[in-house]
């Protein structure tokens, strides 16, 4: 008696996430951004504080392509998109693994609202793509994507759900705690997508601060059926500050016992050269075909 392959039954979702990639590369195509590809393999991943490389020899595999697409934006390229794997140590479960498919863009002479603008045009024309509406289906609701997106500021929900605001009094542990006991669940319920906005400029580490909020990151997250699927920021472009933030980020890491990585010296030139005002963002691939799809759990969207 013959049983049916594993690799058979996934066809279904392997056809939708073909089409969600099409889509994708159509609605950039179509928008003027240029496609590129940058080392999967790099000397030097960029410092933030719960982010782990995979080693690859003498190098690391890359846990996104920001730095080296930050620095196309600084030789001139003005809108930049690219798809492709990233690598986390120590990534594993229902949402996460240590290979995953990443889509990040970039836009000169932006901010973090330009590139909301963009998600809000993108997601529904993916879902529309797929599924002919913009409607999807995840977990039993459905959830409109080209309808009302509710946005709240970090210190809005912290007030609201853990009674007090990290952005005026910042605690990591507490932050980090109170967000999976109090805010995670909240956000689950919601039925429209949500951006929080606006957080803590220590959880922020590539991210502008507010000219007239400097302890605030022009930073956002989208979360959609309480899937927390995309990270956006107005891109930190002051050299001097970044060397220092990385120099502290060093520093916890060491404290921590964290393998610490080399500063990249390339892209903290391409600060010194000038990098416009510019917006960009990392969105996560494999999340968004789980909700296309309405399977729960990312290994049901990968052939293997």
């Amino acid at each position: 008696m013959s049983t049916r392959s594993p690799l058979s039954a996934k066809r279904r979702v392997l056809e939708i996430r073909a089409t969600c990639q099409a889509a994708i590369r159509a609605f950039f195509r179509q928008r003027g951004f240029l496609e590129v590809e940058t080392p999967v393999r790099i000397a030097a991943p960029a410092l933030e504080n719960h982010l782990d490389a995979e080693p690859s020899g003498t190098h690391y595999l890359r846990t996104s392509p920001e730095l080296q697409m930050k620095q196309l934006l600084g030789a001139g390229y003005e809108r930049i998109v690219q798809m492709g794997p990233c690598f986390r140590q120590r990534e594993q479960g229902h949402w996460h693994r240590p290979e995953y498919t990443m889509l990040e863009w970039y836009r000169a002479q932006a901010d973090y609202h330009d590139i909301l603008a963009d998600t809000r045009a993108l997601l529904p024309a993916v879902c529309r793509a797929v599924h002919g509406t913009a409607v999807l289906s995840w977990g039993g609701r459905s959830l409109a994507l080209d309808g009302e997106w509710t946005v709240h500021r970090v210190g809005e929900l912290y007030r609201q759900w853990a009674g007090w605001d990290p952005v005026v009094d910042f605690d990591a542990d507490r932050f980090d705690l109170d967000w999976v006991e109090y805010i995670a669940p909240a956000l689950a319920e919601a039925a429209t997508p949500v951006i929080v906005t606006d957080y803590p400029a220590a959880v922020a580490a590539l991210a502008r601060c507010k000219p007239d909020e400097p302890q605030v990151a022009e930073r956002w997250e989208l979360f959609i059926g309480g899937v927390e699927l995309a990270n956006a920021y107005s891109e930190l472009t002051d050299p001097e500050e970044q060397r220092q933030r990385f120099a502290a980020c060093t520093d916890e890491r060491k404290q921590a016992g964290r393998t610490v990585y080399p500063l990249d010296e390339a892209f903290l030139q391409a600060l010194h050269d000038g990098l416009p005002p510019c917006g960009g963002i990392a969105l996560g691939v494999d999340r968004l075909v789980m909700l296309l799809a309405d399977v729960p759990h990312i290994d049901d969207v990968n052939a293997f």
